[in-house]
């Protein structure tokens, strides 16, 4: 194991998540480093990932763009898809096949997108990884506002991931 790799175990998952996500944003997919996502949590059952309520994400109505809360709910399962990649220490090619997207109410505040398919996703990579074919395998993304809206789900997302093993 490499002084680098020892170092990155050190780190937090949460922190160590974001600093990769947005560093993609940075250097391939500008519009995730637009809206900052930070990783609240991300383990063997569940990511949370938060787009803070500030003036890049906002619409004209004062709530967050819905372009800005697609963004968020691909990264939500995203990053928990190469998260199993990396683990998985395989070549594995990512593209979102299918996305659904049902707006339930405005977001005024910090939103946060949850997704809790995280063993079907492990799952799936493996799948992927022993057969060498692509796959594809729908996840769901709930959105809360919990400034305004406590639990309730500010929006609803279905997201499918395909998979290929290089």
């Amino acid at each position: 194991m490499s002084i680098i790799q020892k170092i990155l175990l050190r780190i937090p998952t949460p922190l160590r998540y974001t600093v990769m996500l947005q560093g993609l944003g940075f250097l391939k997919i500008p519009l995730i480093f637009a809206i900052r996502p930070n990783i609240i949590r991300l383990d063997d059952k569940q990511c949370v990932l938060k787009i803070a309520f500030r003036r890049r994400v906002k619409n004209h109505l004062n709530s967050i763009y819905f372009g800005a809360l697609a963004i968020a709910a691909e990264c939500a399962g995203g990053i928990a898809v190469m998260k199993e990649i990396m683990d998985s220490g395989e070549k594995v090619s990512l593209v979102f096949s299918h996305f659904e997207a049902k707006f339930l109410k405005r977001v005024e505040g910090d939103a946060y997108f949850t997704c809790n398919n995280i063993p079907e996703l492990k799952e799936f990579v493996n799948k992927v990884v022993v057969s060498g074919e692509r796959e594809e395998l729908p996840f769901e993304v709930v959105a809360t506002c919990p400034d305004k809206f406590g639990d309730e789900p500010v929006a609803l997302f279905s997201v499918t991931v395909s998979l290929k093993r290089h």
